[in-house]
């Protein structure tokens, strides 16, 4: 099977792509474009859209995470992403749904904002990546680009704030999954891949992981993805974080 992963450093949608080959035990090679130009690249490449990640798989040209999660279980159906019975998938695929459309989002803004108060972070987030240009001159160039992605993503300040009022209550969601078997079983599936690698990327910012480490959803996230590259300092007022704090201690007490 020849597979070509394409994703842009640090991103988690491209993050639970690759978990997913490797779950799957397929053989891949991976690429990593230059964020915000890359939706040029996918279409000098042939791909029909311009998200990531992007997936080269046997002639195929497969993008989104959702849409490469099916793709992999039609090829090689064993392990399976999806549960076999109904009623379970159903449940599965509303947890997908939910980390890519109601997760993914506010992570990427909350991210974004923070780089854009300190671009010099953009260097850890680089680590591993698999870029055209050494990753030191993606590192000093990539102001213009933080910018980019901040506008593009309305990374804005007011969003960011209301993003991390919204937090706890996705959280609780997730740690509700956690309890109803729906994530975390001893098999993982799609929604735990989609689910962590969001998690995973929150808890490199300073600010957030103490209210998620210590959670049900914390401890997926550590499962899924030990690793995740990128750390950020604290960067927000603390009346921003206050409902994260006072969640988290709810959540332990």
């Amino acid at each position: 099977m020849d597979a070509k992963l394409y994703g842009v450093p640090a991103s988690h949608p491209s993050i639970t792509a690759e978990l997913m080959l490797r779950y799957k035990g397929i053989p891949y090679k991976r690429a990593d474009l230059v964020n915000v130009v890359a939706k040029g690249q996918l279409r000098a490449m042939r791909f029909p859209g311009t998200t990531l990640p992007a997936l080269k798989i046997d002639g195929r040209r497969v993008q989104g995470s959702r849409a490469i999660a099916r793709e992999l279980d039609r090829l090689q159906p064993e392990p399976p992403l999806f549960p076999a019975d109904p009623e379970q998938r159903v449940a599965v695929e509303e947890a997908e749904r939910f980390g890519d459309e109601d997760l993914q989002p506010p992570v990427r803004r909350i991210l974004w904002n923070v780089m854009q108060r300190d671009h010099s972070l953009a260097r850890g987030y680089m680590e591993g990546a698999k870029l055209p240009i050494p990753a030191g001159i993606a590192a000093r160039t990539a102001a213009p680009l933080i910018a980019a992605s901040a506008r593009i993503n309305k990374a804005t300040d007011e969003n960011v704030r209301a993003d991390l009022a919204a937090l706890p209550g996705l959280l609780q969601r997730i740690d509700d999954w956690i309890a109803a078997g729906v994530l975390n079983g001893e098999q993982l599936n799609a929604a735990d891949f989609q689910i962590a690698s969001s998690l995973r990327l929150a808890m490199t910012l300073e600010d957030l992981r103490p209210a998620i480490e210590e959670r049900p959803a914390g401890e997926l996230a550590l499962r899924v993805v030990p690793d995740y590259p990128g750390n950020a300092p604290p960067a927000f007022p603390a009346a921003w974080l206050e409902p994260l704090r006072a969640s988290a201690k709810v959540s332990a007490a």
